[in-house]
């Protein structure tokens, strides 16, 4: 069968009006289809677009992790060659005939007996005599971390380990960098304060100092 076309329905009859209409519908019907196309191909090249940008953020997360943990690498190793220097012959910073301070002890943990739980740890004890001297060991010093180690020494008094039980005790703070700040609280609360001067570790005693003993 041929294609039915206008020129088979007679003019101004109801089929010439309905084959309008049909034609009518059928282009509307093709112009919606191409919108619906090119809605389709819009919505799977924003889906791929999504997905690159996932992955990118993937890689950009796992780079900053990757930075993250090599820095905190960086922090604990600087921490850790800090405190070594720091423990150096610590105990000739301080007067020997006074305190007669001459054996570092190092991370020692501060227990609470009665369930042995963990409550704070001492980064270098000086002990060998009738006094002891619990000393913080910080990259940077802060007025936190001077904050921190009164209630540590609190702690310490409050639990002392077996090397502190019956000794006076004293506190000292020692860092790469001391800001002042954080120096004029510890010695407000008497605690000693060394800060490390090239390679070598200063003990920084203002006029009429009066450590505390807790």
């Amino acid at each position: 069968m041929s294609d039915v076309s206008l020129h088979d329905f007679p003019k101004g009859t109801i089929f010439e009006k309905f084959w309008v209409d049909l034609q009518e519908t059928k282009e509307l019907l093709k112009k919606t289809d191409e919108r619906l196309e090119k809605t389709a191909r819009l919505v799977e090249e924003n889906a791929l677009l999504q997905k690159e940008n996932e992955e990118r953020q993937k890689k950009t997360d796992e780079q900053i992790e990757k930075v993250s943990k090599q820095m905190g690498g960086i922090h604990r190793s600087l921490g850790e060659l800090i405190e070594t220097l720091v423990a150096a012959r610590l105990w000739e910073k301080f007067p020997t005939d006074k305190y007669g301070l001459c054996r570092p002890q190092r991370r020692i943990l501060v227990y609470d007996k009665a369930d042995n739980r963990v409550l704070t740890d001492i980064d270098i004890l000086l002990t060998d005599t009738n006094y002891v001297m619990a000393v913080e060991v910080k990259r940077d010093v802060e007025i936190e971390d001077v904050e921190k180690h009164i209630k540590r020494m609190e702690i310490i008094r409050n639990h002392p380990p077996d090397g502190v039980i019956g000794k006076k005790l004293l506190g000292a703070i020692a860092g790469g960098i001391v800001t002042f700040d954080a120096r004029d609280l510890a010695h407000e609360k008497g605690f000693y304060v060394l800060e490390l001067k090239g390679e070598s570790v200063e003990l920084i005693t203002p006029p009429n100092f009066n450590p505390t003993v807790w």
